[in-house]
């Protein structure tokens, strides 16, 4: 569980370094990326997490913490302006609300690989995380440095950033009242990642029209969902 630390701290590091070396602006192959993390997500949540959730007994209201974590990224996504689906528009001012709603939004998404869930489960929700944070990297470093942001501060901002998930983790292994809540965590997590996956699939086609690229993108991202079962 170690390497989980190292894996969710890369791959916000791996989008530092297709920023330094290939400087995407918002193009087709970040939209294919977001798509493909965003398939992937929909179908770990589905194949894995939910099937996970209810196999623990949970309580007869744990729909409303699903319904819960829906709303609260919608109440997340009004601060950081979508940044975690892709979008992308360059300011001079980069809101400190855009940082404490991405912080926010790590840690809860971390809190549920403290323990609690079964080896399978814990991987595919590790591997949905990083494949969606590598992305939202690129798009946040990105809009730091087109807004005038000085690379000291960009960098140090990503780093803090980077260590949110990993404090999730840390706070799931060390509160014991946490684990009592698992469930309804999960929940919300669940829920988190059903409306950020359904926002990344419509929203990352022009028009809301699906081009033949962008189908076979879902279908390999949630194969790769199912292979993992």
């Amino acid at each position: 569980m170690n390497l989980f630390y190292i894996f969710l701290f890369l791959s916000v590091a791996i989008g530092a370094i297709i920023v330094e070396i290939f400087k995407p602006n918002k193009g087709k192959n970040i939209q294919l990326l977001l798509t493909f993390s965003g398939a992937y997500l929909l179908a770990v949540s589905t194949l894995h997490l939910i099937p996970e959730l209810f196999a623990n007994n949970p309580s007869e209201n744990i729909g409303i913490f699903i319904l819960a974590g829906f709303l609260i990224q919608i109440l997340l996504e009004f601060f950081s302006k979508g940044i975690e689906h892709g979008h992308f528009h360059k300011q001079k001012v980069i809101p400190i609300t855009v940082m404490i709603s991405l912080c926010i939004h790590a840690i809860l998404e971390g809190i549920p690989l403290g323990g609690g869930l079964n080896s399978t489960a814990e991987q595919a929700l590790l591997t949905g995380i990083v494949l969606h944070k590598a992305p939202v990297s690129i798009v946040l470093l990105s809009l730091f440095l087109q807004s005038g942001m000085g690379k000291l501060k960009s960098y140090f901002l990503l780093i803090v950033f980077s260590i949110m998930a990993p404090l999730g983790m840390y706070s799931g292994t060390l509160f014991q009242e946490l684990s009592n809540y698992s469930n309804e965590i999960m929940a919300i997590v669940i829920g988190i990642f059903l409306h950020i996956s359904t926002t990344i699939l419509f929203e990352s086609t022009d028009g809301h029209r699906f081009s033949l690229q962008k189908i076979l993108t879902i279908i390999v991202g949630s194969l790769l969902a199912i292979l993992s079962l």
